[in-house]
Protein backbone atom coordinates (compact mmCIF):
# COMPACT_ATOMS: atom_id res chain seq x y z
CA UNK A 1 0.00 0.00 0.00
CA UNK A 2 1.27 3.64 -0.79
CA UNK A 3 1.03 6.11 1.56
CA UNK A 4 -1.65 8.64 -0.64
CA UNK A 5 -3.89 5.56 -0.61
CA UNK A 6 -3.48 5.33 3.39
CA UNK A 7 -3.66 9.44 4.00
CA UNK A 8 -7.06 9.38 1.51
CA UNK A 9 -8.77 6.52 3.73
CA UNK A 10 -8.08 8.42 6.88
CA UNK A 11 -9.15 12.21 5.36
CA UNK A 12 -12.57 10.66 4.00
CA UNK A 13 -14.16 9.53 7.46
CA UNK A 14 -12.16 12.17 9.10
CA UNK A 15 -13.47 15.45 6.37
CA UNK A 16 -16.90 13.73 6.23
CA UNK A 17 -17.26 13.53 10.44
CA UNK A 18 -16.35 17.00 10.97
CA UNK A 19 -18.90 18.42 7.85
CA UNK A 20 -21.75 16.14 9.27
CA UNK A 21 -20.92 17.94 12.89
CA UNK A 22 -20.64 21.45 11.42
CA UNK A 23 -24.65 20.92 9.71
CA UNK A 24 -25.67 19.62 13.24
CA UNK A 25 -23.94 22.88 14.73
CA UNK A 26 -25.17 25.35 12.04
CA UNK A 27 -28.87 23.82 12.47
CA UNK A 28 -29.32 23.50 15.96
CA UNK A 29 -27.30 27.08 16.64
CA UNK A 30 -28.99 29.52 18.68
CA UNK A 31 -28.93 31.69 16.07
CA UNK A 32 -31.09 29.53 13.98
CA UNK A 33 -33.63 28.88 16.62
CA UNK A 34 -35.87 31.69 15.88
CA UNK A 35 -36.10 30.78 12.30
CA UNK A 36 -36.82 27.22 12.73
CA UNK A 37 -39.77 28.01 15.60
CA UNK A 38 -41.53 30.22 13.35
CA UNK A 39 -41.73 27.70 10.34
CA UNK A 40 -42.83 25.03 12.84
CA UNK A 41 -45.60 27.67 14.13
CA UNK A 42 -46.55 28.20 10.55
CA UNK A 43 -49.11 25.70 10.32
CA UNK A 44 -50.95 27.11 13.29
CA UNK A 45 -51.40 30.58 11.68
CA UNK A 46 -54.83 31.23 11.08
CA UNK A 47 -54.76 33.66 8.25
CA UNK A 48 -58.11 32.60 6.00
CA UNK A 49 -61.04 34.82 6.62
CA UNK A 50 -63.77 32.31 6.99
CA UNK A 51 -66.27 31.47 9.42
CA UNK A 52 -65.80 27.75 11.68
CA UNK A 53 -67.55 25.49 9.86
CA UNK A 54 -67.46 27.05 6.17
CA UNK A 55 -66.43 24.65 3.57
CA UNK A 56 -63.95 26.13 1.45
CA UNK A 57 -65.56 26.97 -1.86
CA UNK A 58 -64.03 25.89 -5.40
CA UNK A 59 -63.98 28.15 -8.50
Amino acid sequence: MDIINNLRGVLTPLLGIVLFLGIVKWVYGRKNKQVYEEAANLVFADDDDSEPGDTPRHR
